[in-house]
């Protein structure tokens, strides 16, 4: 290891556990006050039994967004444009915000989709003009799939975050890979830093997530994270979109699944329900930890897949590789289906 790479490596450990450790001094100091104010109360779609105070994700993305400025302000240099970073940030902050509301007292679907789309087309907004995931497509059209597709992922990491660790399991994974694709030169050093930043923030909540939990994430968390999760691999997609469909493949997966199932089956998809993949292993013998484990070992995987995707630059090779992903996927989702 020569010396700027062990000073790169010295440095984004810092950057990691300053965050984890400003999330967890955070949700020491709110907890009390969640406790009081943001109280999750059981009911029949409940994964949980006892009335948990909600709201972690204030931390998580405050922690994100502390150790960026912090890291911009004290190395100009790692970060560029940081007007377009303040954007993104700004976006996330009010989709938090919606989430807080929706927290503490519903929202009607048509007008928090509304909102969640506002903020989705500022931080498509920001993306560089060249910036081309799909080439073959006419720009604009190429920018409304992102903004359609940016709008599901948010709400879908909001559906999935529905047990114990499951967000933590999820997004961790995917977060530090995507660090690891910046700091070998494959992300921009803004999506680096902040992948950086929101992983050491997500294993600073992931104590207080554990089963059984001291504290949900709440829609105050899900929704934004879910934000900067795809602007990271939308950032990414441009040169590797194999490993971009890869790192997020289970949540994707179980997420879009139940959609058109309960879509065929004629139900309201803004009514909450128990019908993803992860809800119905419950149901099927499997404990939060057994669930959340196999989770976990599956984004391992996938994101091994999706370092093998840039390390061998062949389409057929990429096709390869992701069907195998596909099938790594099926096969959790069919065993979280079936009976223990």
């Amino acid at each position: 290891m020569t010396a700027d790479t062990g000073r790169i490596v010295g440095e984004a450990l810092l950057l990691l556990g300053g965050s984890a450790l400003v999330t967890a001094g955070l949700l020491e100091l709110l907890h009390p006050l969640l406790r009081r104010y943001a109280l999750a109360r059981p009911n029949a779609r409940s994964s949980h039994r006892e009335p948990t105070p909600q709201g972690a994700g204030i931390a998580v993305i405050l922690a994100t967004i502390v150790a960026v400025v912090g890291v911009t302000y004290f190395a100009p240099a790692v970060a560029h444009d940081a007007s377009r970073l303040a954007i993104v940030f700004a976006a996330a902050i009010g989709l938090a915000l919606v989430g807080a509301t929706d927290d503490i007292r519903p929202l009607e679907a048509l007008p928090r989709l509304a909102l969640q789309a506002v903020a989705v087309a500022a931080v498509i907004w920001t993306l560089p003009a060249e910036l081309r995931v799909l080439p073959q497509l006419p720009w604009g059209v190429e920018r409304s799939i992102l903004l359609l597709g940016t709008v599901w992922f948010v709400n879908l990491t909001n559906f999935m975050d529905g047990i114990d660790w499951i967000t933590a399991a999820e997004a961790v994974p995917v977060t530090a890979m995507l660090a690891l694709f910046g700091l070998t030169g494959e992300l921009p050093g803004n999506g680096t830093i902040v992948a950086i930043a929101l992983c050491g923030a997500l294993i600073g909540f992931a104590p207080f997530n554990k089963p059984v939990a001291r504290i949900f994430l709440g829609d105050v968390g899900s929704l934004p994270i879910g934000l900067l999760l795809a602007w990271l691999l939308a950032l990414l997609a441009e040169r590797h979109l194999a490993a971009a469909l890869l790192l997020p493949l289970y949540y994707l997966a179980d997420a879009s699944i139940t959609l058109v199932w309960r879509l065929s089956k004629g139900e309201r998809i803004t009514q909450a329900h128990r019908s993803h993949y992860y809800q119905r292993a419950t149901e099927n013998g499997f404990s939060v930890m057994a669930i959340v484990a196999r989770i976990f070992g599956l984004n391992i995987a996938l994101a091994l897949l999706a370092w093998a995707t840039i390390l061998m630059p062949s389409r057929p090779l990429h096709i390869a590789i992701v069907a195998i992903g596909c099938a790594l996927v099926s096969l959790l989702l069919y065993r979280f289906a079936r009976r223990r």
